[in-house]
């Protein structure tokens, strides 16, 4: 379908509901938006899809983050057995929860609601090599591709879990937007001061190791992580079968640019979901021309945040459908 027709058509509708023009703001562009996506003026939100991907990170090695690597495996457990933030949102909402082991170091035993896509037992630490080899960031790409493929629906809402994941998003985006270091790195579980200082010289270090990787797999492979790598993967199938994303904060914007930077068409089927408190997201969010729909202060993670957007994509889709236009109600329109 010619993409100017059907937004040209869209819009027409929108604009000739039972409102004054524009009145429902950004609910309107979302609506329009999620049209665009699935190719039709009557898009369709179904069975959609919460996957968290977790992965461990061997930066945190170095001590820049507030909580030991144990946590990731304890958070997917907790996630798992129904008591995470994450787990009682999905529930609240009827989303579909799947949480991904792309790179944890600890082995789960088999259990519903969990799949295994792991590449490594955590990456190795970026400051001192790559934290992926080239082997390994390919694997994760392809399975994320194939485990996208294998779940149904047509909404892809991300979330990520992993200890020091912030450092590779921030590694990731320092690379990606060439803004400086300090202007990416943020305090990610609630470090001080000092930690904070840390950890940017530790992820300076990072980017001074990598300083000749310009290509975006390797930087992917170089500065990022297993889930990362893996949402990467996902993000590209979602695109391609036009599925609705829904992204979440900082780690799965990092996941995002990524995937855009090696196919640009992958950021119109984005919909973003909050500005994150993590500092360096309100400024990739604008190097990426995104607009969040939330802005609640969340630096959580876990998709958190694309749980809590969801309803306002029900919204949309829903006022599309079914609000009545002043022809349809009977309804006058504003005088000329």
């Amino acid at each position: 379908m010619n993409t100017n027709d059907l937004a040209a058509r869209v819009q027409h509708r929108i604009d000739h509901k039972t409102k004054p023009l524009g009145a429902l703001g950004r609910l309107e562009a979302l609506a329009l938006q999620l049209a665009l996506i699935q190719d039709t003026d009557e898009p369709r939100l179904e069975a959609p899809q919460l996957v968290v991907f977790a992965a461990d990170h061997g930066i945190a090695a170095q001590g820049v983050s507030a909580y030991p690597q144990a946590v990731t495996a304890q958070m997917v457990l907790n996630m798992l057995a129904g008591g995470a933030a994450v787990s009682v949102l999905a529930r609240q909402h009827g989303l579909a929860l799947t949480v991904v082991d792309c790179g944890v170091a600890h082995d789960f035993a088999p259990q519903p609601g969990l799949l295994i896509a792991k590449v490594c037992h955590g990456s190795a630490d970026s400051s001192t090599g790559p934290a992926l080899t080239a082997a390994q960031c390919e694997q994760a790409l392809a399975q994320g591709r194939a485990l996208l493929q294998r779940l149904p629906g047509n909404v892809l809402l991300l979330g990520e879990m992993g200890i020091a994941n912030t450092s590779a998003a921030a590694l990731l985006m320092a690379r990606l937007t060439g803004l400086p270091l300090a202007h990416c790195v943020g305090r990610g579980t609630g470090l001080d001061d000092a930690g904070l200082a840390h950890k940017t010289a530790v992820l300076q270090r990072a980017l001074d190791r990598h300083g000749d990787v310009q290509a975006p797999r390797a930087l992917l492979a170089a500065l990022g992580g297993a889930e990362i790598a893996t949402m990467v993967g996902a993000v590209l199938q979602a695109a391609s079968e036009r599925r609705v994303i829904v992204v979440d904060g900082f780690i799965t914007t990092a996941a995002v640019a990524v995937a855009a930077a090696l196919e640009p068409a992958v950021l119109p089927a984005c919909v973003f979901a909050h500005g994150s408190a993590e500092n360096g997201h309100a400024r990739w969010l604008q190097a990426l021309g995104a607009t969040p729909l939330l802005d609640l202060g969340l630096r959580l993670g876990e998709g958190s945040g694309a749980a809590l957007a969801w309803p306002l994509l029900q919204s949309a889709a829903l006022l599309l459908a079914e609000m009545a236009s002043f022809e349809a109600a009977g309804v006058s329109e504003r005088a000329a």
